[in-house]
């Protein structure tokens, strides 16, 4: 049986970079909001998008960050991240970068979002608990395939890393 994962990632430069990992069918994931959807959401302020990321969270075990250029300090992913680890999600991050876009473009590699965190109680970087896998392939038909083999896997993984925790 296939985990239920919540993805998050930055719409605008990463939606065909995250559309492709969430396509694969090793998990079920959620479906990000169409740019409609969005901006009608986006209209109810704040306390709407934490409704709306609460209710994609509700009943998923994992989240999965998927790490474009711009992905590390953005608003909404750090909360997705922070709500996600106070609530048990097990969590980790993929590089998706060397995914070709729609218009068959790589992009450079982003920052690590997990290094603005820290464990309050102990002083560790969430970095340094939650790992950020980087696919060893220039290619973006092998950065795929090295996704897709090993997703479950890093699921399941993150899972048993959160519960220790």
């Amino acid at each position: 049986m296939a985990r239920k994962v919540f993805y998050s990632f930055h719409y605008q430069p990463d939606c065909s970079r995250a559309a492709q990992v969430r396509n694969m069918g090793v998990v079920e994931g959620n479906q990000p909001a169409s740019d409609n959807d969005w901006e009608s959401i986006q209209k109810g302020g704040d306390a709407a998008i934490k409704r709306w990321i609460a209710g994609q969270l509700n009943g998923k075990s994992c989240s999965v960050v998927l790490i474009g250029a711009e992905t590390a300090g953005r608003k909404w992913i750090n909360y997705e991240i922070e709500t996600s680890w106070t609530e048990g999600k097990g969590l980790l991050g993929i590089y998706i970068h060397r995914l070709k876009d729609f218009s068959s473009q790589q992009s450079q590699k982003g920052s690590n979002p997990f290094d603005e965190f820290t464990l309050s109680e102990r002083k560790i970087p969430l970095s340094s608990i939650v790992k950020a896998y980087d696919p060893p392939h220039l290619d973006s038909k092998a950065v795929y395939s090295y996704i897709h083999d090993n997703l479950p896997s890093w699921i399941e993984e993150a899972i048993q890393i959160r519960a220790k925790y």
